[in-house]
Order: C-alpha cells, then sequence, then structure tokens
C-alpha cells in the first residue's frame, strides 16, 4: 500500500495532475476498503472467538475462585482455632482470678467472724461431736444406774414422810424515803 501510494506521488511530478489526482483518490479509496474488509473480518473472528475466549474465562474465574475459598477458608477455621484457644486461656484466667477473689473474700469474711466471737463451722461440729458423747455415756451411766435407783426409790417409800420446814424469811432493809 505504501510502495503504491510512493508510486502515486512519483507520477505526481508529471504534467497530468487531474490524473494524478484521480489515481491519489482511486488508491486511497482502495486502501480504505481493504482497512474496512480488514475490520470487518476481525469482527467477524472477535465474534467466532469471543464466545470461546469467553466461556475460558469463566471457567479460569471459577477456578480462581474456588481457589480463593478454599484458602480463606483454610485461614478462617485457622484463626477460629486460635480465637477458641485463646478464648479458652481467657477463661482460665478469669477462673483462677475467681477463685483467689472468693478465698480473700472468704478469708476477710472469717475474720470478721471472729472478731465478733461468732463460732465457725468447726467449732460447732466440735461442739455438736462433744454433746453426741456426752449423750452417750449419760446414756451408758443410765443403763448402769437402774438397779441403785430403784434401791433409793424403795428407801424414799418406807421412811415416814416429815414435814416440810420452811425456810426463815430473809430481812428486808426498810425502804428509803425520796426526799421531797
Amino acid at each position: 500500500m505504501v510502495k503504491k501510494l510512493k508510486s502515486i506521488s512519483a507520477k505526481k511530478a508529471a504534467p497530468a495532475a487531474g490524473l494524478l489526482d484521480s489515481a491519489l483518490a482511486g488508491s486511497v479509496k482502495e486502501s480504505a476498503q481493504q482497512i474496512w474488509l480488514a475490520g470487518m473480518g476481525a469482527f467477524s473472528k472477535a465474534q467466532e472467538e469471543g464466545g470461546k475466549v469467553f466461556e475460558a474465562l469463566v471457567k479460569e474465574g471459577m477456578s480462581l475462585q474456588k481457589k480463593t475459598q478454599g484458602i480463606a477458608e483454610e485461614k478462617i477455621s485457622e484463626v477460629t482455632g486460635k480465637m477458641s484457644a485463646m478464648a479458652g486461656t481467657v477463661s482460665a484466667k478469669a477462673g483462677q482470678n475467681w477463685d483467689k477473689l472468693e478465698a480473700i473474700f472468704e478469708a476477710r469474711t472469717a475474720k470478721a467472724m471472729a472478731k465478733l466471737g461468732v463460732p465457725t463451722a468447726k467449732d460447732v461440729q466440735a461442739l455438736t461431736d462433744r454433746v453426741d458423747a456426752l449423750a452417750a455415756a449419760v446414756a451408758k451411766l443410765n443403763k448402769a444406774a437402774p438397779k441403785p435407783a430403784a434401791k433409793a426409790a424403795a428407801k424414799a417409800e418406807a421412811a415416814p414422810a416429815a414435814p416440810a420446814r420452811k425456810a426463815p424469811a430473809k430481812k428486808r432493809a426498810p425502804a428509803k424515803k425520796a426526799a421531797a
């Protein structure tokens, strides 16, 4: 195409200017026609190949999406695992701190109650154990003592009833009169 234009321009130096202009115009027209046809061919080829290219791009996009989702799910599960472990650690530390706080509260409460003279659960249990032991000892003594008690009751029936004496009355101090 360029060669044709050069040859036409070389002919331009010829005396027939009108022929030259029409030859140049024809050459430009022919070149434009070829460019137009090349464009139409490219467009047609793009339409034919376009569907195939589009489908290939869709497949590649789906593949990329699957890879991305897989990686994202891996990272999410990894982060979830780390967060669960961290939450467990925080819960354990909070539980330990709560236990310490509870122990401090119990110690201070016990100290205050001791200052007030309130017996502890251990004191009450010790007293209960002593009372149980004493009750057992009394029961044991009662089983062994009925015979002497029966003799004492028999003696009391045999002895005549003595008249009850009156205790002497106490002397009272005279009441003081209030100054008027």
